[in-house]
């Protein structure tokens, strides 16, 4: 039997064997051998060609600011143009995103957020951020990671033809999927190391890299209470593809060895930014403390106290601590069947009990308690269905313990009955919030800057995360400080 086995997989092992000989190159930017078999440079400029209009369409659009985008490209220009290939015709876009984010396709299409614009603090940061999404193109790091999937898939096929086991076919390709999900350790350290060479190269002041990841902790932090210390986001952001800490980015410094000092360009950098949209895109509606309006669609609604609400493109979330839950959206539903009769649709799969039509200002609407049995025992929900005209429904679900929500049951019915539609001078007399660069004068400190800010929950600690200081922070008069404004 293991005669048998060996002289079947011995053809797989010399396929692999051969795929991996031939398909070594020499990586223009490490000068160390890296796997790339299956996408030549060709391949990478032609894949990033296809797939630019697809980021955009997924992920907002490109932010609609020329004068923004020129001095944004204007610095990747100069990054790209003293790495090792400054001939790739780099394309640097900023995506319309509240989300703080930055990545890169092959063939040299850069991406970063205007969050991440607004996190950062000078050019120097936003150079660094950019070096890296270079470095990972230069490296050609997204074809040594395909065509590691490739041959992890290949291998997997071969392997389990010949054998006749699926399940370990099954595994393989299971390993390659999961590689595919971020990065390696190796590649953010080279792409690191080689953001770092450009900085200096262009003569940015590399620390600013150091200083942007302690900003981005500090965000992430924030995000994670104002979400609930058990919540967690889906969204698509900086930490979750590219899993970097204050550790690594410090190693890649000593292996860089002495970096020069280099400019910070602070001031250039916040005229820049002052009047850029901040937080939720109007098209997707915004949130103001427990509020949400929706100026396109023409609604709002005001969440129960203690809630802390965050919006997505599809959703509005919200959660008061581990108490309480909810969950906010809207389908298009044109069959005008009566509201409890969608309800029980919605919800086939739940023990609804106390189902009722009610009338919200005007609108048809029903309402549910409901019970769904899970792994982690029986979720008890409040759901709330109303019809807002003849082909939308808008839906609210509040989930906790049987207790919590008899308990609140008033405050969810205030919830509901807050629900109303916008006529169009009401819809337009709401903003968007946007950056405002200020002088700090004389007598400011952070509490009195930050009340400036809309009102919401850790609002000293938005005001700092928003300017990269800490509480022991001394404001000087006359310096420059970034507050959001309506």
């Amino acid at each position: 039997m293991m005669a048998s086995l060996f002289k079947r997989t011995l053809p797989v092992l010399a396929v692999l064997a051969a795929v991996s000989v031939g398909a070594c190159s020499t990586n223009p930017a490490t000068g160390d051998q890296s796997f790339t078999a299956f996408m030549s440079p060709e391949d990478e400029k032609r894949i990033g060609a296809e797939q630019h209009p697809q980021i955009l369409e997924e992920f907002g659009g490109a932010y609609q600011d020329p004068q923004l985008n020129a001095y944004v490209n204007s610095i990747g220009a100069r990054m790209a143009s003293v790495s090792e290939r400054p001939d790739l015709n780099f394309t640097f876009t900023i995506l319309d995103s509240p989300v703080v984010n930055a990545f890169a396709l092959p063939g040299g299409y850069v991406y970063v957020s205007r969050g991440l614009l607004a996190l950062a603090d000078n050019e120097a940061e936003l150079a660094g951020v950019l070096g890296h999404e270079i470095g990972h193109v230069t490296a050609r790091h997204s074809a040594e990671r395909y065509s590691r999937s490739v041959a992890v898939s290949l291998g997997a096929g071969l392997l389990g033809a010949v054998t006749g086991q699926r399940a370990l076919s099954d595994l393989a390709n299971l390993g390659g999927g999961l590689y595919l999900k971020s990065y390696s350790r190796e590649n953010e350290f080279e792409a690191d190391s080689l953001g770092l060479r450009y900085m200096t190269a262009a003569g940015y002041e590399p620390s600013a890299v150091a200083q942007f990841l302690a900003s981005l902790g500090a965000q992430t932090d924030l995000q994670a209470r104002l979400r609930g210390a058990e919540s967690s986001s889906n969204d698509f952001n900086l930490l979750a593809t590219h899993p970097r800490t204050l550790d690594r980015v410090r190693e890649a410094q000593q292996a860089t060895g002495s970096l020069a000092p280099g400019r910070v360009e602070r001031e250039p950098y916040l005229r820049q930014i002052d009047g850029m949209l901040y937080g939720d895109d109007p098209e997707e509606g915004f949130i103001r403390d427990r509020t949400f309006i929706h100026p396109t669609l023409r609604f709002r609604f005001v969440a129960p106290p203690g809630f802390t609400l965050i919006n997505s493109s599809d959703r509005v979330e919200g959660r008061r601590g581990d108490e309480m839950a909810m969950v906010f959206d809207g389908v298009r539903e044109t069959s005008g069947m009566p509201m409890s009769q969608y309800l029980q649709r919605w919800a086939q799969n739940a023990r609804l009990s106390g189902l009722q039509d009610i009338t919200v200002n005007g609108m048809n609407a029903a309402t549910a308690a409901a019970a769904v049995q899970t792994q982690q025992g029986v979720a008890n929900y409040r759901l709330i269905a109303i019809r807002a005209d003849s082909s939308h429904v808008y839906r609210f679900v509040f989930l906790g313990s049987a207790g919590t929500l008899a308990a609140n049951d008033e405050e969810l019915r205030r919830t509901t009955y807050s629900f109303e539609r916008l006529s169009e001078a009401e819809a337009s007399s709401y903003r968007p919030l946007r950056l405002q660069v200020v002088q700090v004068q004389p007598g400011d400190t952070i509490d009195s800057l930050a009340a400036r800010m809309p009102q919401g929950p850790e609002q000293r600690a938005r005001f700092q995360v928003l300017n990269g200081i800490d509480s022991n922070a001394q404001l000087q008069p006359g310096m420059l400080v970034k507050l959001v404004v309506e």
